[in-house]
């Protein structure tokens, strides 16, 4: 019997209108092989489907507590006594996520679906009807679908065949993409994507190493193949304190951008924020996560405008 192509999914967004032109659909596939530390969507990183737990859903311990009793690993016990948003005493479940195998029995019986699973496996014809009910919006808006991530590109085969039923229907399409991908896998996809929203999150190798796991050789040589062979890019700089925030580092994305320019549509910028701190929680793995402030509106008018002067269009997300 023929095996079904799945895709590991952990969203499906309609009514988006920041990942692309138009009003779009946004599938978001899990997994990706970066490891940026401000991540606002850290349940997108592992590619399996993992248990999650969300505090203010939860009624605690002692009102339903049928966690406790359903784990076959012996993961979730009775944690400390704290208080809940209401300002009341409860006993929350607490999670050994090293005992954890994500088995989901605890979730299956949380009745207030606190405890829950982030990861679905579906079919390109399940997604194709999801997105076909959003199809009159992108009709009147001249949006389309986004397949975006972690890095849809680590699941090349979905991602390959979910473009071409997209483009079989003339539906605008776009992939949201780290870049770091093998060449083949985005020459395969570049005939179906009218649009490729291209992260560049730091131009110097060796820190984009240090922080976010990877070199960024391959992601900096795949955009300039991309622009060679005729593909049209919005590029997204996630602005991070610390990191790609001076003048100096602007100076290098323009210095890049200038040799792409003509497949270069847009330039957006894109403010740290701190949103995916709760999400982070909600995976219960307690490890550091970076923190700061986030730039303030005038530096980020500023890099907006040192980039407008050298004839690019920008706009801060």
């Amino acid at each position: 019997m023929e095996k079904v192509l799945t895709g590991k999914t952990y969203d499906i967004q309609g009514f988006s209108v920041q990942d692309g032109p138009g009003i779009r659909t946004t599938v978001f596939l899990k997994g990706c092989p970066l490891r940026c530390p401000w991540c606002h969507s850290p349940e997108s990183q592992e590619f399996k489907t993992e248990l999650n737990w969300m505090s203010m859903r939860c009624l605690g311990t002692e009102a339903c507590g049928k966690c406790l009793d359903v784990c076959p690993r012996g993961a979730i016990i009775r944690g400390e006594l704290t208080q809940n948003a209401a300002g009341e005493d409860v006993y929350y479940p607490d999670v050994d996520k090293k005992k954890c195998d994500d088995c989901g029995a605890c979730a299956r019986v949380c009745k207030a679906t606190a405890l829950y699973m982030c990861g679905t496996d579906r079919t390109v014809d399940e997604v194709m009807h999801r997105i076909d009910r959003d199809s009159p919006f992108y009709e009147e808006s001249g949006g389309g679908v986004t397949i975006s991530g972690g890095e849809c590109l680590w699941q090349s085969d979905f991602t390959l065949e979910l473009l071409k039923r997209c483009k079989e229907k003339g539906i605008h399409t776009a992939v949201d993409t780290t870049g770091y991908a093998k060449w083949e896998i985005i020459e395969s996809v570049l005939p179906y994507t009218d649009l490729f929203l291209y992260d560049l999150k730091c131009m110097d190798s060796a820190l984009h190493k240090q922080v976010i796991g990877v070199e960024n050789e391959l992601i900096l040589e795949n955009a300039r193949r991309i622009a060679a062979a005729g593909g049209r890019f919005w590029i997204r700089i996630p602005v991070i304190p610390l990191l790609n925030d001076s003048e100096e580092h602007f100076e290098k994305y323009a210095a890049f951008l200038s040799d792409i320019r003509d497949a270069v549509d847009l330039v957006q910028l894109l403010p740290y924020h701190k949103m995916g701190i709760s999400k982070h929680d909600r995976l219960m793995k307690h490890e550091k996560i970076f923190v700061a402030e986030p730039p303030k509106d005038s530096l980020m008018e500023e890099r907006a405008e040192m980039l407008r002067s050298r004839g690019f269009k920008v706009r801060i997300h």
